[in-house]
C-alpha cells in the first residue's frame, strides 16, 4: 500500500483501518474553547485514533510577537509524534500520517503541513473528516490506543517558511504574491473577534480558506483547486497567511492540490504583523 496523495477518503481510511503502517491522528480543535477537541476525542473517535492538541502539541507558548500560535520546536514534536508511532522509515516505508478533524479541514491541515516541513511527506488529510466518518456509518470508538514506539527525524524545510522581515521585504516584488486566507470580512477590516487589529497586510489578497472545502467539509475537485488558483501559477512565491498560521494551511493543501508548490507559510500571520502595529500605536 502506497500513497503520497494529500486526501483519503473515508471509505479508504475504513478499509486500512488495521493496517500498521497507518496512523490516525485526531486533530479536533475549537478556537472558543481550547478543552472542546479533546473532550469529543474522548467521547468517540475513529478507532486507533491518536488525539493531537493545536495548543500543546502542534504549537509552541505564545511570546509577545510570532503569533498565536507558533511553530512548534522541531525536536519537541518529533518526539511527540515517535510517541504515536510515527515513523520516519530509515530506508523502509515511512508511517503512512491520516490526520482529521470536523472544521473543513482547518487543524487537520496544519498537521499534514507541519509534517512535511519536519521532511515527512507520507501524510494526508481525511476528506470529510469525521462528521464524512460518521455519515458513512462507520465505526467509532471512545478507547485511546497505547502508545507505540517510532522513530521520527526531523529533516527540516527551512525554506518553506518566511518570518514578518522576509514578508516586508518580499511582498511587493515583481513574481511575489502575499495571499490572506481569512474571511473576506476580517481580510477588509469590517470585523475583528479575535486578533487586536483588524485589516490585512498591504499588497495581500484575499482566498478565504473555507473556499477550499464546500460546506459538509469535502475537498472541492483538483479542477476547482487549479481554477481558484490560476493567477498564481507563474509566481515565484506564494507567501500565505491567515489569523495565527493554522487556516492558512488549508490554503497550502490547496495550492499542493492545484500542482503549485511555491506556497510559503508566515506562521505568525497576522497576529505576528499586529503585535508590531500596537507597539507602534503605542509610541505614536
Amino acid at each position: 500500500m502506497n500513497t503520497n496523495f494529500p486526501l483519503v477518503s473515508v471509505a479508504w481510511l475504513h478499509e486500512h483501518l488495521d493496517d500498521l503502517d497507518v496512523t490516525i491522528v485526531d486533530c479536533r480543535f475549537s478556537l472558543a474553547d481550547p478543552s472542546l477537541g479533546r473532550q469529543q476525542y474522548e467521547t468517540r473517535h475513529i478507532p486507533g485514533a491518536y488525539f493531537l492538541d493545536l495548543n500543546q502539541d502542534l504549537s509552541s507558548p505564545v511570546r509577545k510577537h510570532g503569533g498565536r500560535h507558533p511553530l512548534p520546536d522541531p525536536v519537541k514534536l518529533a518526539k511527540t509524534v515517535s510517541a504515536i508511532g510515527i515513523d520516519s522509515g530509515n530506508g523502509q516505508d515511512p508511517t503512512l500520517v491520516v490526520a482529521y478533524d470536523d472544521s473543513r479541514l482547518a487543524f487537520a491541515s496544519r498537521l499534514w503541513w507541519l509534517l512535511r516541513y519536519l521532511g515527512h511527506d507520507r501524510v494526508a488529510v481525511l476528506d470529510g473528516g469525521f462528521s464524512g466518518w460518521q455519515m458513512a456509518d462507520y465505526p467509532v470508538s471512545n478507547e485511546v490506543p497505547l502508545q507505540k514506539t517510532g522513530k521520527f527525524v526531523p529533516h527540516l524545510r527551512s525554506n518553506w517558511v518566511v518570518g514578518i522581515d522576509t514578508v516586508k521585504a518580499r511582498k511587493d516584488l515583481p513574481g511575489v504574491i502575499l495571499v490572506d486566507s481569512r474571511e473576506g470580512e476580517r481580510y477588509r477590516g469590517e470585523r475583528e473577534p479575535i486578533d487586536p487589529v483588524a485589516g490585512h497586510i498591504p499588497g495581500a489578497v484575499n482566498y478565504p480558506w473555507q473556499e477550499v472545502t464546500d460546506a459538509q467539509g469535502y475537498v472541492r475537485s483538483i479542477t476547482d483547486q487549479q481554477q481558484r488558483w490560476v493567477m498564481m501559477e507563474q509566481a515565484e512565491e506564494v507567501l500565505v497567511y491567515c489569523g495565527s498560521g493554522v487556516t492558512a494551511c488549508v490554503n497550502l493543501l490547496s495550492l499542493e492540490l492545484a500542482g503549485i508548490q511555491t506556497g510559503k507559510l508566515y506562521a505568525g500571520s497576522w497576529s505576528d504583523w499586529c503585535s508590531y502595529l500596537e507597539i507602534n500605536q503605542e509610541s505614536s
